[in-house]
């Protein structure tokens, strides 16, 4: 019998909060928890991982506040943030293993394109653009513009040049023509502290300084410009906790848009935006899109991440991030820790599942990557 992709995305999802059977020898129990952007990954590789080494891996999805608390509290051997932050313990390192979309979702009775430009997104988010139909949504999905095609294995994986580059098959011309209801937006946003919600508005304070003038957060409702509980949003914004709970929101609410990893909403049958970037292309939330957008930032020693959004390549998805373990390089566990993250990091891990659009770590990312892991436990 074929299960369907939404069942299977559903059923990594959960995996990635419950512990596997015990493996045939006895080993180390890490635990983990934060990200929820994290957590599809970490479910589709822990069963190889837990086979090879003995060891088990339990990864509690509750958000990247709660991966940056626990961290702060020396609990867990390992945890995850999707967005930067200063730790209360010195020894802690940042590693970006995880690298995904933040796919832009919506409830269209569609999963026909929607393109959006990045300062028309701004605005939807911002309360500024309340309708559908409104002219800035309609100019963006009215005209033709190029799309990049990158080449994929046998296996549906993208293929990467010796630096780490993704490999374009060819760019074709897309037809930009969506028929937009003339609804109110109902928009869904994370009400945890989540670094998915950093990483949107950061990409906003950014480009959009005139409007989003307050300083970065990974709470959504103290980052947004004026008052969420003004009249005129009482209804059209809601919120939800997690990954899963915004995706979920979203799919029962029609005319809704939501900032998600791009799994989630694929199990939720949700469109998914194409991204206008600063070549003029529009480019879909996949691995290909991420990598060639991850490709055009810089990686600090510490390894915190510089995006640049402004690249000019025109594969880029401007909404490609990354996820970083939180890990106390003074972990008793040190050697074990060690071998699950280099394990995520293993090409296998993410395209153990390609539908889930994780992107292979390579490049100077990659020995960024490999030489902050040496530092646990040195």
């Amino acid at each position: 019998m074929k299960i369907s992709r939404s069942i299977k995305v559903a059923a990594v999802v959960a995996a990635a909060a419950v512990v596997a059977a015990s493996p045939a020898f006895a080993g180390t129990a890490l635990t983990g928890a934060g990200s929820s952007f994290a957590a599809p990954l970490i479910g589709a590789c822990k069963t190889a991982y837990q086979t090879a080494s003995g060891n088990t891996i339990t990864y509690n999805p509750a958000g990247s506040g709660t991966g940056r608390g626990n961290t702060d509290k020396g609990i867990g051997d390992f945890n995850f943030s999707d967005a930067t932050y200063t730790p209360a313990v010195a020894t802690v390192v940042h590693i970006p293993v995880v690298a995904a979309p933040v796919a832009i979702a919506y409830n269209l009775n569609s999963t026909k394109t929607l393109y959006l430009s990045p300062s028309t997104l701004s605005d939807i988010f911002a309360g500024k653009i309340t309708m559908w139909n409104d002219p800035a949504i309609a100019a963006d999905n009215n005209g033709i513009s190029p799309q990049v095609v990158f080449k994929k294995s046998a296996s549906g994986a993208v293929v990467k040049d010796a630096a780490g580059k993704p490999v374009v098959l060819k760019t074709i011309q897309v037809k930009r023509y969506f028929t937009l209801p003339n609804q109110k937006i109902k928009v869904i946003y994370r009400g945890d502290g989540s670094g998915t919600t950093q990483n949107l508005v950061n990409m906003f304070i950014k480009k959009f300084p005139t409007t989003w003038t307050k300083a970065s957060s990974s709470t959504f409702t103290s980052v947004f410009p004026g008052s969420i509980n003004d009249a005129a949003n009482l209804g059209r914004f809601q919120a939800a906790t997690g990954s899963a709970g915004v995706s979920a929101l979203a799919a029962k609410t029609k005319y809704s848009i939501t900032y998600v990893e791009a799994s989630y909403a694929s199990a939720q049958k949700l469109g998914l935006a194409a991204i206008k970037n600063a070549a003029g292309s529009y480019a879909l939330p996949d691995a290909g899109g991420t990598a060639a957008f991850l490709n055009a930032g810089t990686v600090a020693a510490d390894g915190k991440m510089t995006f640049n959004y402004e690249t000019t390549d025109p594969a880029a998805y401007v909404l490609g991030i990354v996820s970083y373990a939180l890990v106390d390089t003074k972990t008793k566990n040190a050697a074990d820790v060690k071998s699950f993250l280099n394990a995520l990091l293993d090409p296998t891990c993410p395209n153990t599942d390609p539908t889930l659009q994780y992107s292979t770590i390579t490049g100077p990312l990659l020995a960024a990557d490999k030489a902050l892991i040496a530092k646990i436990g040195a």
